[in-house]
């Protein structure tokens, strides 16, 4: 009931919502990202041929984000929307629709295999090296932009979507792909020169954003919460086991979530919390700083 009176309110209180959208020249085309790293992603490939709006702000969590009065207004005039798959958009998509008809959504999740949020089965699973074949139907991660591989898959996608937006400006376009995949390549080799000597692969987090990154580069996530959910008391008692079993001092954390329960687990397994953000805007500088503190803290 509650979404639906701020859905209202929110539909009342834009100025001339019409559910139509304004014309606009090629260098004023509006397009709606759901997170900061997509932001990067679009500038990279489009440069300052499009506006690029972000719908989740810093700091906020993309699980229970609001859309605001004045991006609802800015979408009306939207011509595209790249989706990541974050939780919000489950709830705001269908309405964003209604707001322009004609707003081209794109999924930017498109060719690329999506692994499932890990149960306590799954996880023991990793750790004792076999497939994790018990949750291949559960909630999807959608963490996909921490992964550089599919970052490239990603930056494809967006490249199609704006060059039939912006058909004279597809060459320009492209180059500025090309140079971005391999920049992408560059920060692969860097990351794994800078783990490749790590002697304890294995970590621990609060909230499971790290899966698709530790899948590429070889390591294993112990999330806190289980598939996305805060723990219940057996499920908080068998990962501070794992993590005594493995020699694991170190929680990483990141800002848009509580750090109140990470920081009774750090204290009860004698180690610290590590605060990381995989929400950042600069995408490149931000992995690196983060394979910096994984290098550091898991040795």
């Amino acid at each position: 009931m509650k979404e639906v009176l701020s859905w209202a309110l929110l539909v009342l209180i834009i100025p001339g919502f019409t559910g139509c959208s304004k014309s606009v020249s090629n260098k004023e085309k509006i397009v709606f990202v759901s997170i900061l790293p997509q932001k990067y992603f679009v500038e990279r490939i489009a440069g300052d041929l499009v506006q690029v709006e972000v719908m989740v702000q810093p700091g906020h969590n993309p699980a229970t984000y609001e859309v605001t009065p004045v991006q609802l207004s800015k979408l009306q005039k939207a011509s595209l929307y790249f989706r990541v798959g974050v939780p919000f958009e489950k709830a705001w998509l269908s309405k964003l629709k209604e707001v322009n008809p004609n707003l081209q959504i794109i999924d930017t999740r498109l060719g690329m295999p999506l692994r499932a949020m890990p149960d306590l089965e799954g996880i023991h699973a990793l750790l004792q090296g076999r497939a994790d074949d018990h949750n291949h139907h559960g909630e999807k991660d959608p963490h996909i932009w921490l992964s550089p591989e599919l970052v490239k898959i990603q930056a494809e996608t967006i490249y199609l979507a704006l060059a039939e937006l912006l058909p004279g400006n597809r060459e320009i376009m492209e180059q500025n792909l090309l140079a971005f995949k391999s920049e992408l390549v560059e920060l692969q080799k860097e990351i794994r020169n800078l783990l490749d000597g790590l002697t304890n692969r294995k970590f621990l987090v609060f909230h499971p954003s790290w899966g698709y990154f530790a899948e590429e580069f070889g390591l294993i996530q112990i999330p806190i919460e289980i598939e996305g959910k805060a723990p219940v008391a057996r499920e908080l008692a068998a990962i501070i086991d794992l993590a005594r079993q493995h020699d694991i001092r170190v929680v990483f954390v990141q800002k848009q979530f509580s750090t109140m329960e990470a920081q009774a687990v750090a204290e009860t397994i004698k180690g610290k919390v590590i605060r990381i953000d995989p929400l950042a805007e600069n995408y490149l500088t931000n992995l690196r700083q983060i394979a910096y503190s994984f290098r550091e803290n898991l040795n």
